[in-house]
């Protein structure tokens, strides 16, 4: 998978997965904004939509394509495994910071890999997927940022993939706002300093 790789001086690494339409450069200064001193990995995800690329297909808006999001899963999974090793960092230090797309693949390493993450901060993610029983999540902690007017991922959605972590074993926070599907600098603000206690 095309990434960024920038070593740190303490031991989390940051996985930045960036929105419909990003490149692994879009989140690097929400990197810097969270943890300065992490490693990063910043990755691209290899599917493209109209030419924008993505971390997997959709049918519709909000109607994934969930064979391919299973498999995109296991493939960004096992990129993970081999990142590892290639620059030298444990496995289970990997802490996802994802926005909308990039959430959802994050939270469907969650749904399908335990211990694929040590925590993660989901910023106006969805369900990935519905109906099948998720790994044990005891302690993972994870912050979700939501819009209460958010048109593409309604409040219900957070509220209910809330509800599946939590059932997991997840210890989630959920931070709302009014500003529809933006990613603005007030979640940023409430999830480093939600980092700084759980991470």
């Amino acid at each position: 998978m095309k990434h960024i790789f920038q070593q740190g001086k303490n031991e989390n690494v940051l996985l930045m997965l960036h929105g419909t339409g990003g490149t692994e450069q879009d989140l690097l200064p929400l990197a810097q904004a969270v943890d300065p001193e992490a490693s990063v990995l910043s990755v691209r995800g290899n599917v493209l939509e109209n030419g924008m690329p993505r971390f997997f297909r959709r049918l519709a808006e909000g109607i994934f394509d969930e064979e391919d999001l299973i498999f995109r899963t296991k493939e960004l999974n096992e990129f993970l495994d081999d990142a590892s090793k290639q620059y030298g960092f444990s496995r289970d230090s990997v802490i996802a910071i994802g926005y909308s797309n990039g959430a959802n693949i994050a939270a469907s390493l969650l749904f399908h890999y335990e211990k694929s993450l040590k925590g993660a901060i989901l910023h106006h993610p969805m369900v990935p997927r519905r109906g099948i029983e998720l790994p044990d999540l005891t302690g993972i902690p994870v912050f979700m940022a939501a819009g209460k007017n958010d048109p593409l991922c309604s409040p219900q959605e957070t509220e209910e993939l809330q509800q599946l972590l939590d059932h997991a074993g997840a210890m989630t926070a959920v931070h709302w706002e009014q500003n529809g599907h933006m990613l603005t600098g007030t979640e940023v603000r409430a999830a480093t300093d939600w980092y700084k206690k759980n991470a």
